[in-house]
């Protein structure tokens, strides 16, 4: 069933508005006073100036952005210009959208602590060509147009400069203090202008915990296909800016129960199994938005072993039983099994990742841990060798911390008996590996002697030979553990004699 939304009021309280404009207040009068001084280099040129977008917003919200969003009256080549004066660094990569960067580094010129760093883009409206899957810029000529083909109404607010006079022609505040994601104009038009709102619909309901506005909703659950025009990268960025977000589950929800996901992330709407009529087993979605709540709450800080938000974690979190739907089978009984998911979710989540245009290195890193997440299952059942724990740290790799984190989270079993039993044996297997680190430094296993060792012992130059050769000192080391070189020469010799 789609997740409900919540009820909001129709109008929020003058109370509440009032609060926010205090908060605002508090914010935009500790803006950088190079930044006010930009407005009066601006307005000097006879040109408008406006801070938009989200440090606006987040001003109403009682916290101070580090981005500073500008729009103007002047044309790219004008603010070019500009912010060569104001600024010690300028750069003009955006510029073909209209988008010029300026730095103010702190010291002589900069009345502020810190570097000043800031985008000014001219006033512009956006468009999608049915037949491209980039946008059409237009520069625009009024503030209030700008802010007409902005996403969402809490993010058409501005501040004009130097004077800081507060701009809301779409009611942006009252939808900021109702907690809702509403159009500036008719949604149908603004998500097909540009359909990669409909993604930002999600995003912002995790980033903001805000709910989406009815109507809104409707159009996206009419035009989700319309997604398709979308560039995979800025899919990419927007799931990835909703993962790590303070509350991914609501934005993923968004994203499975308009159909969005269904364009996107297909295989995550198709985790909604019908396991039986009964629906007595685990629901495999509901399942991974727990596992992902959970491994969530496992992050780190800063200075830990894995530092939240992660990406990776999240991602793996959320994916790792995609191979599910494809190796369901009924059994005589009525149970259900899902043999080597593990593997076929290990491929599924690559090839996923991959037509996202996600770098190699997440790619690899999400595949592996979707393939190593059972691996710890039946290590409460039978004793593992150290040979056993060895190839389990072995094969995780950098990805140990991780995968700890993963295996954990994947317990979502109501049975407190079971949840006990399962975190106790983790928490065996975990003391073990540090025993076998402190033992033998067991993150970087090697043979106990090297390629050229293995060489002058055996007489042989290099080829296939000498990697077999370390093939065998490396499984016998992982068997059992560090035997030193001339033991281990000796082995080698004798292995080497038995291949004659």
């Amino acid at each position: 069933m789609p997740a409900e939304q919540p009820e909001t009021p129709d109008t929020p309280q003058d109370s509440e508005l009032a609060a926010l404009r205090r908060r605002a207040l508090g914010v935009l009068s500790s803006l950088p006073a190079d930044a006010l001084e930009l407005g009066e280099v601006f307005r000097a040129a006879g040109h408008e100036l406006a801070l938009v977008g989200g440090p606006v917003r987040d001003a109403f919200l009682g916290r101070a952005s580090a981005d500073l969003d500008f729009t103007t009256s002047a044309t790219p080549d004008e603010t070019l210009a500009l912010l060569a004066r104001w600024g010690d660094a300028h750069w003009d990569i955006g510029k073909e959208f209209g988008t010029i960067g300026a730095r103010r580094f702190a010291g002589r010129r900069s009345r502020s602590a810190h570097d000043v760093v800031v985008e000014v883009t001219t006033y512009r409206t956006d468009e999608y060509d049915p037949a491209s899957r980039k946008p059409q810029v237009a520069f625009g000529d009024s503030l209030e147009g700008d802010l007409s083909r902005r996403d969402f109404t809490v993010n058409s607010m501005a501040v004009r400069l130097p004077d800081l006079a507060f701009v809301d022609p779409f009611d942006g505040l009252s939808d900021l203090a109702l907690g809702v994601l509403r159009t500036p104009v008719d949604p149908r038009q603004s998500f097909d202008d540009d359909p990669l709102r409909m993604m930002r619909a999600a995003r912002f309901a995790a980033q903001l915990g805000f709910a989406v506005d009815p109507a809104a909703r409707a159009a996206i659950v009419d035009m989700a296909d319309r997604i398709a025009i979308v560039s995979a990268e800025r899919v990419r960025d927007e799931l990835s800016k909703l993962l790590v977000s303070s509350s991914p589950r609501t934005g993923l929800q968004v994203l499975v129960d308009t159909g969005l996901a269904g364009h996107v992330l297909p295989e995550l709407p198709a985790l909604r199994l019908e396991i039986d009529e009964h629906h007595r087993h685990k629901d495999v979605y509901e399942h991974s938005l727990t596992v992902l709540d959970k491994a969530i709450a496992l992050e780190t800080g800063p200075d830990g072993a894995v530092p939240g938000p992660d990406l990776v974690l999240r991602l793996a979190a959320l994916l790792h039983d995609i191979g599910k739907p494809r190796t369901r089978r009924f059994e005589a009984g009525g149970g259900v099994s899902f043999h080597h998911h593990e593997m076929v979710g290990a491929k599924l989540v690559a090839k996923r990742l991959k037509e996202l245009r996600f770098d190699k290195a997440t790619v690899q890193a999400v595949s592996r841990l979707t393939e190593l997440h059972l691996r710890f299952h039946g290590y409460g059942e039978g004793a593992w060798t150290d040979s056993a724990v060895r190839r389990y740290v072995t094969d995780a790799g950098p990805l140990l911390e991780r995968l700890h984190r993963l295996t954990r989270s994947d317990c979502t079993t109501r049975n407190v008996r079971k949840a006990t039993r399962l975190s106790e044996a983790y928490d065996d297997l975990e003391r073990r590996i540090v025993v076998l680190q402190e033992q033998e430094e067991l993150d970087a296993v090697r043979p106990d002697l090297d390629g050229t060792q293995i060489m002058e012992l055996l007489g042989i130059t290099p080829g296939r030979e000498v990697g077999e050769a370390y093939k065998f000192l490396l499984e016998l080391r992982m068997e059992r553990g560090p035997l030193g070189p001339e033991a281990a020469g000796e082995e080698l010799l004798a292995w080497w004699a038995s291949r004659s």
